[in-house]
């Protein structure tokens, strides 16, 4: 056959082949026809602390129902650890700014929605809470797709792995715990549940106690897991240094968030100063923040978190201008949505996590259902449900 009859039939397929009315429909225009959203308020549980804050005793959360035409629904939910009214704000966000603006709209233009309510909302700004609102609605958009196209969205955005490497963040600070007994039962829990790298949090108290911790941590989950530790911003310049050398000293694998976000130039200096891995990035807000932290060389791995980063368009072009200068990625917190996008992006090295998790040497699998496995359990929206 020449090529010129082989064009002729190639035009000709269409009106000869049975797969046409799947593809059709595969095809079919979607249209946001709902914004649902419930505010959670779960109880108080035993406090624990980092460096800078404490957390789990005033949480909150808001849950984004995206409905459309074709009976799809996108899911996603906004957490506070700490501060729990904030997810009040959020709601507000969603129901009153964000809802009038993507009504109507096509969930298959996920980047023109960002950018028209990036225009929306300019006036008070696309940082803070409203970027939990915008983060929420994108990731809502993306389980649309995934469960319309029937494939979890990893494979959309292109999957270059089906594993990814966890690490347990295990190792806070706890009340009643001078002699470290329960932070060293977290250690061995992790260690029994197949992590092979944990983090631990320093930074509270003295440097002394800091070398007691990571010692510990050391004895407790052998030389052939990974240690990281995590100041939570508490450190200036010089006291990050000094206590970072010991760190690295002691065959720490990274350093996470020593100075305030906003030192940019600080973590210039620290990450150049010193050999160890300097991470950062989970208060960081959309991709211009952290390619100003990225150009400026300021951090070897940066961590996006899936509310204030932004959604799943931003995590990318975050992962990619991050993969321009050989930076890693890994996240802040994790879960199925913060998977999803990690097994896109070729330079993830980890995901944050804790607790029991299906895994294979110390990796947890790829997700197999549509969409980004974003969906909150009818219980739990029951049990918390306020207002």
């Amino acid at each position: 056959m020449n090529r010129r009859n082989l064009l002729r039939s190639a035009i000709a397929l269409p009106a000869l082949g049975a797969e046409l009315p799947v593809a059709a429909e595969q095809q079919k225009e979607l249209r946001i026809t709902g914004v649902e959203t419930d505010l959670l308020k779960p109880p108080p549980g035993e406090p624990f602390y980092d460096a800078l804050q404490t957390l789990n005793v005033d949480k909150g959360a808001v849950v984004l129902r995206i409905r459309t035409n074709a009976g799809i629904t996108g899911w996603a939910h906004s957490s506070f650890g700490n501060r729990g009214e904030g997810a009040r704000i959020v709601q507000s966000i969603l129901e009153y700014e964000v809802k009038p603006v993507i009504m109507g709209k096509d969930p298959a233009f996920p980047r023109r929605i960002r950018a028209d309510l990036w225009k929306a909302l300019n006036y008070q700004g696309v940082t803070g809470v409203s970027q939990f609102a915008l983060a929420a609605t994108d990731i809502a958009l993306w389980d649309i797709l995934g469960k319309n196209a029937g494939l979890p969205v990893y494979k959309m955005l292109g999957g270059c792995r089906d594993r990814m490497p966890v690490y347990s963040m295990c190792g806070w600070y706890y009340d009643n715990d001078e002699d470290l007994s329960r932070f060293k039962s977290q250690l061995v829990a992790a260690a029994e549940q197949g992590y092979k790298a944990v983090k631990i949090k320093v930074g509270k108290y003295s440097l002394n106690d800091d070398v007691q911790r990571i010692r510990l941590a050391h004895d407790t989950i052998g030389k052939d897991r990974r240690l990281m530790v995590d100041a939570n911003q508490v450190f200036d310049r010089k006291e990050a240094l000094q206590r970072g050398r010991v760190y690295q000293e002691m065959g720490c694998f990274w350093l996470e968030e020593p100075l305030p976000p906003q030192d940019m130039e600080g973590f210039s200096l620290v990450a150049q100063a010193l050999d160890m891995r300097i991470a950062t990035g989970e208060n960081l807000n959309t991709k211009y923040a952290f390619a100003d932290l990225i150009a400026r060389r300021g951090a070897d791995v940066v961590q996006p978190d899936n509310r204030r980063a932004g959604g799943v368009c931003e995590w990318m072009e975050i992962a990619a201008i991050a993969g321009g200068y050989e930076v890693e990625v890994a996240s802040h917190g994790g879960g199925p949505t913060d998977l999803n996008m990690l097994l896109a992006m070729p330079n993830a090295i980890y995901m944050e996590t804790s607790g029991p998790h299906r895994m294979i040497d110390g990796e947890v699998p790829a997700p197999e259902e549509p969409g980004m496995s974003s969906e909150v359990s009818a219980e739990e929206i029951r049990k918390y449900k306020i207002g």
